[in-house]
This record gives structure tokens, C-alpha cells and sequence, in this order.
């Protein structure tokens, strides 16, 4: 088979993409039939699942934190995601801005006003509603739930991808992550069930996503306008969008998700800083410290414990909720971040995913949440009504209440939008290669049909109505479950893969290290040899001359008398 036909056949689409297409499909057409049916069913399945693996979701999420920190900081740091002479492709502020764009920064706009807010009003167990306790609490576990944790459950699937694609040379697959465990059966039923539910935990997670968006993005309309805030609104945005990401996805990563990242992180850096400039500054700086200081010192209280003796749902419907949707983010989050990190060492790859976006998140919730807070508390209030009744306005009203909110709340829908694109841009980009045989370029047909059935499947759900979206959000935490056990067992592969190749990289330094020396004392012994030759020479030749002058001598005394006597 010739280089091209090759390239061909690895960019086809395969067996993975027709199962998950009409499971997906299939999804699509209970949502629409029989919503209420979809989402009696999902509820059902997710308070199993919280009842009895709650636990599970919980302990799984703190070991991944412990693991990522562990192995920045351990001599597997140094190793390369590609070849020893691969570097970055991308700039930090680019790789960082694709980082944030990619769908995280979605959550971070539409929840960092309202999950402090929630917070305040409905605390975790322990705290009293309303209460200024409620309140640091409340901005605490919003920092809580999109820093380290998440960040650690991308990082583990973009860092075992970016290894096995460009380390090891194979496919942009979930499956090959488990080449190192199962050899080559990842190319048969084992790997494409793998594949497939990755697929299907995207989709799902993904699809909420494009309904997030798109209801903040009415909702803002309809803040400052008045288009109305409808499920049919949400449809001719989704349209629009779907045109907008087609354009973007045709020019490629290069030229499509990196420039519009660029933007996009610049927009949200000018109205953050607006934000803390404007609003009420002091109180932001105060809030950032209290949040820091309580997250470093709550962090493992607040990862490790579960509340056995009481009747309280809030860890079900918050903490666990949101690891179990990250989770069923993490191969889309984590194939993306893997395309982008080529070249990177692991310990640069773990600074750049775990600090820069925990950080950003620190900043982000304290400032926004922090805004909101002191409104609710010590200003006009009404934020938590809103907050409560239509969350996906909760932004456009904190911002109402500051100076030029006219042009924050368009410069807002803009960054929600660009946030959608990106979004929407680098899920059609993922699920094109997971369904292509790992191919680093899809065809731009396959990017098109993935984009076309999650914007389906959000807006058919949309429609539907009775908590058609929920039912949506509900799935993807289900199939999360099965997701978190195939990450336990990509750990085992990456530790596998680690050793072998530090042993590698150990053994070819001392081979290096023991050529250097080698060549050293050669170069030494050359030199010595070279000395005793030079001294050996000089005293032959020293002989030779003193043996040539008293020769010399001898003949001249002797001629000498001869010539008196001829006198």
C-alpha cells in the first residue's frame, strides 16, 4: 500500500463511527418521542448511581489529584510527550488560550456567578443558609469544582493520549492507550467498545455543553434586548453557531481554534479586569485570599469526606454531580489537550493544564462570585432570585448592577459565543478522529456530521422539554461510570509505558555518559601518546645531532694539524 492510500485509509471512517452514530441517533429519537420517559429513566439511573458509587466517584477523583502531582514532581517529569527532538508546536499564551477555550471555559462563565451564589442559598451540609459562612463556603467549593480535580481528571487522558500518539506512533485513540496492557487486541472488539463508549460519553457531555451555551447566550438576549428567552431562540442560535464552527473547523486547528482561542482568552482577560476594577475591588481582594487560604487548607477534607450520617443530598447533586461530568468530558478534553501538547515535557504539560487554568478558576469565581456576593449581601440583592429562577442570566445581572454594563453585557454574549464556537470547533475535531481511525486530520465531512448531531441532539432536546436537557446532563454523569474505571486502568498502562521508557532513557544517558567518558580518556591517552612520541623523537633526534656534531668536530681537529704541517 502506497504512502497515500495509507493516508487515505487511516483518515476513513470506520466501524466506530456507524455504531456510535446510531446509538447517538437512537438517543436523539427517545429524547424527542417520549422525553418524560428519558428522563424518569435517567433520574432513576443517576440516583442509583449516587447511592451506591458516590463513594466511588469521590475516592477516584482525589486519587487522580494525588496521582498528576505525584508524577510532575517524580523523575518521569523529564520525559517527552514525542520524541527526544520533538518541542512545542504551539506558544504558551496559544496553548493555554486553546487550553481555556475548549469547553472549560464555557462552565467557567456560565457557573462562576451562580454556584457561589447557590451556595450562599443552599450550603453544603454543616453551614446555614444565608450566612456569611455560607458564603466563603459558597466560593470555596465553586473554585473547588473547576480547579485541581478536574484539571486532573483531563490531564490524565490528554497525557496517556499525547504519549501513545507521539511517543509511541499510535492512532488518536482512547483504545491505544491500552495497547501497552492488551497488545494488539485494541484493534479488534476490546479496543472498538473502548472507542465507542468514549464516543458516546463526548456526545453526551459535549451536547450539554452546545444547551448551556446556547441558553446563556438567549438569556443574555433577552437581558438586554427583547428577543425572548425560548427553546426557539436557543435553536436559531445553535444554527447559527453550527455555520460559524463548519467555517472555523475548514481552516483547521491552526488557523480556526488557535485564532479564535487567541481572542477569545484577550476578551475574557479585558473583562475580568473590568470586573475587579469597577466592581468592588477590595472586597474581591479580600475574597481571593479567604478562597485561597480555605481551599489550600480543605482541599482534602473537602475531597475526602462524605456525609454517612445524615439525610443531606447536596454532595449527590453538586460534588459528585460535577466530577461525574467532568469525567464524561474527559475524552474530549483530554484528545484535544493531547493534539496541542506535542513536544512538551510531562512536567511542563502538568504545570500548564494543573496550575494556569486552576489558577484562572481561583480568579475567575472569586471575582464574578465575589461581585455577585457582595451584591446579594450588601447591595440591592435580587441576584440569588435570579439565580434560583433563570441561572443562565445570572452573569448579565451581576454585571447590570456595574458602570457600562450596556457594553459588558454585549462584550459577554460575544465571549459566550466565541466560547460556543471553540467549543463546538474542537468537540467536531475530537469525535472526527476518535471515529477515524485516530487520524490527526479528519476529514472535514466527518468534523461537519459530528457537528450537525450534537447541535441535533441539544436542540431536539431542547424542544422536547420535560427536562429533555437534564435527561441529557443525567446521561452523560452515567456514563461517566464506566469511563472512570477504563482512566483506573489507563493509569496501570501509563506507569507501564514510564518504566520502560525511563529504564530506556536511564540506560541510553549511561551509554551517553560512558561514550563521553570514553571519548575523554581517549582524547586524554592520545595526548599522552602523543607527549612520550614527542619526547621519545626529540631525544632520538637529540642523539642523532650530538652523534652528527662530534663527527663534525672529530673531522675538523683532525684536519686541522694536517694543514700546519703542509705549511
Amino acid at each position: 500500500m502506497n504512502d497515500e492510500n495509507y493516508f487515505y485509509e487511516a483518515k476513513k471512517p470506520g466501524s466506530v463511527l456507524i455504531i456510535s452514530a446510531i446509538l447517538v441517533a437512537l438517543f436523539v429519537v427517545w429524547g424527542a418521542v417520549s422525553p418524560k420517559s428519558l428522563n424518569t429513566q435517567a433520574n432513576d439511573a443517576l440516583g442509583w448511581m449516587i447511592e451506591n458509587f458516590g463513594w466511588f466517584y469521590m475516592l477516584i477523583t482525589a486519587f487522580f489529584v494525588l496521582f498528576v502531582i505525584v508524577l510532575a514532581i517524580s523523575p518521569y517529569g523529564k520525559l517527552r510527550l514525542g520524541k527526544q527532538e520533538d518541542r512545542p508546536e504551539y506558544s504558551w499564551y496559544s496553548w493555554i488560550g486553546m487550553l481555556f477555550a475548549a469547553g472549560i471555559g464555557v462552565g467557567f462563565v456560565f457557573w462562576g456567578v451562580a454556584e457561589p451564589v447557590l451556595y450562599y442559598l443552599d450550603p453544603p451540609d454543616g453551614y446555614s443558609p444565608s450566612t456569611r459562612e455560607s458564603a466563603i463556603a459558597g466560593l470555596r467549593y465553586g473554585v473547588y469544582h473547576w480547579s485541581l480535580h478536574p484539571w486532573a481528571i483531563f490531564s490524565i487522558v490528554g497525557l496517556t493520549l499525547a504519549y501513545v500518539q507521539f511517543r509511541k506512533d499510535k492512532p488518536a485513540l482512547i483504545s491505544s492507550a491500552f495497547y501497552p496492557l492488551i497488545g494488539n487486541r485494541v484493534e479488534g472488539s476490546l479496543g472498538k467498545a473502548i472507542d465507542i463508549l468514549a464516543v458516546l460519553a463526548t456526545c453526551t457531555g459535549v451536547a450539554t455543553t452546545f444547551g448551556l451555551s446556547a441558553m446563556q447566550i438567549t438569556g443574555g438576549l433577552s437581558y438586554i434586548s427583547n428577543i425572548p428567552n425560548t427553546a426557539w431562540t436557543q435553536i436559531i442560535i445553535i444554527a447559527i453557531v453550527t455555520v460559524l464552527f463548519i467555517t472555523s473547523a475548514a481552516k483547521g486547528v491552526n488557523k480556526g481554534i488557535k485564532v479564535l482561542s487567541n481572542i477569545n482568552l484577550a476578551v475574557a482577560a479585558l473583562l475580568l479586569i473590568f470586573v475587579i476594577v469597577v466592581g468592588p475591588t477590595l472586597f474581591i481582594a479580600e475574597s481571593f485570599v479567604t478562597t485561597l487560604g480555605g481551599y489550600i487548607s480543605n482541599v482534602v477534607p473537602m475531597s475526602l469526606t462524605m456525609t454517612p450520617f445524615s439525610e443531606s443530598e447536596w454532595l449527590g447533586t453538586n460534588t459528585i454531580f460535577f466530577w461525574a461530568w467532568h469525567i464524561s468530558w474527559a475524552p474530549f478534553m483530554g484528545m484535544f489537550i493531547a493534539r496541542i501538547s506535542r513536544g512538551r515535557t510531562i512536567r511542563e504539560f502538568m504545570a500548564g493544564v494543573l496550575i494556569v487554568p486552576s489558577t484562572l478558576a481561583l480568579v475567575w469565581f472569586t471575582t464574578f462570585g465575589g461581585t455577585a456576593l457582595n451584591l446579594e449581601m450588601n447591595g440591592p440583592g435580587g441576584i440569588g432570585e435570579l439565580v434560583t429562577g433563570e441561572v443562565e442570566i445570572a452573569l448579565f445581572a451581576t454585571l447590570g448592577e456595574l458602570p457600562l454594563s450596556a457594553i459588558t453585557n454585549i462584550i459577554s454574549v460575544i465571549l459566550i459565543l466565541i466560547f460556543f464556537i471553540t467549543s463546538a470547533d474542537s468537540a467536531s475535531y475530537v469525535l472526527g478522529a476518535m471515529t477515524s481511525r485516530g487520524s490527526l486530520e479528519p476529514l472535514l465531512s466527518v468534523k461537519v456530521l459530528w457537528g450537525f448531531l450534537i447541535a441535533g441532539t441539544a436542540s431536539v432536546l431542547l424542544l422536547s422539554g420535560g427536562g429533555g436537557l437534564s435527561a441529557l446532563q443525567t446521561a452523560s454523569i452515567i456514563a461517566a461510570l464506566p469511563f472512570a474505571i477504563i482512566m483506573s486502568i489507563m493509569i496501570i498502562s501509563l506507569f507501564v509505558m514510564f518504566g520502560k521508557d525511563w529504564k530506556a532513557e536511564k540506560q541510553r544517558r549511561q551509554e551517553n555518559q560512558f561514550a563521553s567518558v570514553k571519548e575523554e580518556i581517549r582524547e586524554e591517552f592520545l595526548d599522552e601518546m602523543k607527549e612520550e612520541m614527542y619526547l621519545e623523537v626529540k631525544d632520538d633526534l637529540y642523539e642523532e645531532i650530538k652523534d652528527e656534531m662530534k663527527e663534525e668536530i672529530l673531522d675538523e681537529v683532525e684536519t686541522q694539524p694536517h694543514q700546519k704541517r703542509t705549511k
